[in-house]
C-alpha cells in the first residue's frame, strides 16, 4: 500500500497500491487554469508567467527560482476583501511573508496576521499600519509581547494563561490596554492531515470549550486591569476542502459567546475564524471559491446570534495559503534522469527538500511540467526528486513527464507560493533560492538569492 496519502479534503486518507499509479494526463503540455496562475500561458512552447517566460528567468536570476504571479496575489487578495464584506481579512503572513508581499496586501485592503516577532519585524519594514496587524503564537516571549504593545499592534490572540499573566505585565509596564481575543479550541477536527488540524483538544493551540479552559481564560483577562478582551478566535486546520467543519466550529463559538454574555453580562464584538481553506495542488483538488465561503460563515454566525438575542459580531478570517499558494511557482534545471527499469524514472533537480519540504513532512501532492520547451513524446512516469543526502527528498511522487526529458531541462512545479519559501533551509548548505515578482511582461527580485557569503556569515569559527 501506498506510504503516503493526500494531505486534505475529501482525499483524506485515500490509499492506493504502489502497482496502480495515477493515469497520464491526456496532453502533457497543457495547464490546468485550477493549477497554475491567472497569467499562466504557453507561448511557442515556453512557459509564461505575467508575460515573462521562464527560460529568461532562469537565465537571468537562476534556479531553483521562485517565481510569483504578481496580479494572482493581488486578485485573490481582492476576491477575499470584497467577498467578506462588513468583516475583516487578515492575510496569514506564516504563508509567505516578505516586504513586497506585506505591501501588496496593505494596498488590496486587508489586514496581516503574524505569528513571531521576526514576522511582525517584516511587516514593520514594509510599512504596514500596526493597528491593521494581529499576533498569534502559542508561546510568545516577553520580548516579542514587548515589541508589540510598544508600536500598537491592533489584535494579540492569547493562547495561554500564562501568556495572559505575561501580556498583563507587559501592559502594565507600558501604560497600554492592548485587545485581545482568546483563542478557542471546539473540539472539531478538521478532515486534513494530523500535523495541520489544530481545533480538536489534544494539541498545543488555544484553550478548550470542552474542558472549561476556555471559560476560565475569559474570567481571567477580565479580571486584568490591561488587557481588552474583544472577541473570540477559532481555527480547525489548514488546507480545508468544505465549510462544514468552519461551520460547526462557528456554532461551538458563537454559542459560547451566548454563554458569555449570560453568565458574565459581557458582549463580545468580535470573531475570528481563522483561516485554513484549500488550494488546487492537483487537477482533483476542488477548492471553494471566497464567496461561497463568506456567505456560507457569516450567516451561520448571523443565524446563531439572533436566535440567541445577541448582536453580530464582527467577523474575521485569515486566509493564507489560499492567496499565495497558487499565484507561485518554482523553476527547477533538470540535472540527471535516471531510469529504473520496470518501476518509474528518477528525475533529480537542482533545489528539493531545502525548498519545498511540504512533501517530506506532510505528504504533499504537487503537479509540474516541463516548462521550457514543449514536447510529443510518450509520458513518462516520474518521480521529481532533489539534489539532498536523503532518500525522502521528493518533491512530487509520482509524475507523468515527457519521455524526452534531457539535462538542461526546466520543469516548473506549480502552486508553491505558499509554505515553501517560508519554510525553506540550508540543508546540505544550499543557498535559499530568489523570488522574483512577474507582472505586465516585467520582473522582480523581492528576495535575492543568498550565497556562500550568506551562508558563512553566521560561522564564527
Amino acid at each position: 500500500m501506498s506510504r503516503y496519502a493526500h494531505p486534505a479534503g475529501s482525499r483524506h486518507a485515500e490509499v492506493l497500491p504502489e502497482d496502480n499509479p495515477p493515469l497520464p494526463p491526456e496532453d502533457l503540455n497543457a495547464l490546468d487554469p485550477r493549477v497554475w496562475p491567472a497569467t499562466a500561458r504557453r507561448e511557442d512552447g515556453e512557459l509564461t508567467v505575467g508575460g515573462v517566460g521562464v527560460r529568461s528567468l532562469a537565465a537571468e536570476y537562476g534556479t531553483p527560482l521562485f517565481v510569483m504571479d504578481e496580479e494572482d496575489f493581488r486578485s485573490r487578495a481582492r476576491a477575499y476583501s470584497t467577498a467578506f464584506t462588513d468583516a475583516d481579512v487578515y492575510y496569514a503572513g506564516k504563508a509567505l511573508l516578505t516586504k513586497a508581499v506585506a505591501r501588496w496586501v496593505v494596498e488590496e485592503g486587508l489586514k496581516l496576521d503574524v505569528c513571531s516577532g521576526g514576522e511582525l519585524a517584516v511587516a514593520l519594514a514594509a510599512g504596514v499600519p500596526t493597528e491593521r496587524i494581529g499576533m498569534h503564537g502559542n508561546n510568545k516571549s516577553v520580548a516579542e509581547l514587548r515589541r508589540a504593545v510598544e508600536v500598537g499592534v491592533g489584535r494579540i490572540i492569547v493562547d495561554s494563561l500564562d501568556e495572559i499573566e505575561r501580556l498583563e505585565g507587559v501592559a502594565r509596564e507600558a501604560g497600554a490596554r492592548p485587545k485581545v481575543l482568546i483563542r478557542v479550541t471546539t473540539g472539531v477536527e478538521a478532515h486534513t492531515h494530523e500535523f495541520v488540524a489544530t481545533a480538536h483538544d489534544d494539541q498545543k493551540f488555544g484553550f478548550a470549550l470542552s474542558t472549561g479552559a476556555a471559560a476560565e481564560a475569559v474570567r481571567r483577562v477580565l479580571g486584568t486591569d490591561h488587557l481588552e478582551l474583544v472577541g473570540l478566535h477559532s481555527h480547525i486546520g489548514s488546507q480545508i476542502f468544505d465549510t462544514s467543519g468552519f461551520e460547526v466550529a462557528a456554532r461551538r463559538v458563537t454559542r459560547f459567546l451566548t454563554r458569555i454574555h449570560e453568565e458574565l453580562d459581557v458582549t463580545l464584538a468580535e470573531l475570528d475564524l481563522g483561516g485554513g481553506l484549500g488550494i488546487a495542488y492537483t487537477s482533483v483538488d476542488t477548492p471553494l471559491d471566497p464567496q461561497t465561503i463568506a456567505e456560507s460563515l457569516t450567516e451561520i454566525v448571523r443565524r446563531e446570534c439572533e436566535e440567541a438575542g445577541l448582536p453580530t459580531p464582527r467577523v474575521a478570517v485569515e486566509p493564507g495559503r489560499a492567496i499565495a499558494g497558487p499565484a507561485g511557482i518554482t523553476v527547477y534545471e533538470v540535472g540527471t534522469v535516471k531510469d529504473v527499469e520496470g518501476i518509474r524514472t528518477y528525475v533529480s533537480v537542482d533545489g528539493g527538500m531545502s525548498d519545498n519540504i511540504r512533501t517530506a513532512l506532510y505528504g504533499a501532492e504537487y503537479t509540474g511540467q516541463l516548462v521550457s520547451r514543449e514536447s510529443g513524446a510518450a509520458p513518462m512516469l516520474s518521480r521529481l526528486v532533489g539534489k539532498h543526502c536523503e532518500s525522502g527528498d521528493i518533491i512530487v511522487h509520482d509524475l507523468y513527464l515527457p519521455a524526452d526529458l534531457r539535462p538542461g531541462d526546466l520543469v516548473a512545479v506549480a502552486a508553491t507560493g505558499a509554505y515553501c519559501y517560508s519554510m525553506a533551509s540550508n540543508y546540505n548548505h544550499l543557498p535559499r533560492p530568489a523570488m522574483v515578482a512577474v507582472r505586465d511582461e516585467n520582473a522582480r527580485v523581492i528576495v535575492r538569492r543568498e550565497n556562500e557569503e550568506d551562508l558563512l556569515r553566521l560561522d564564527v569559527g
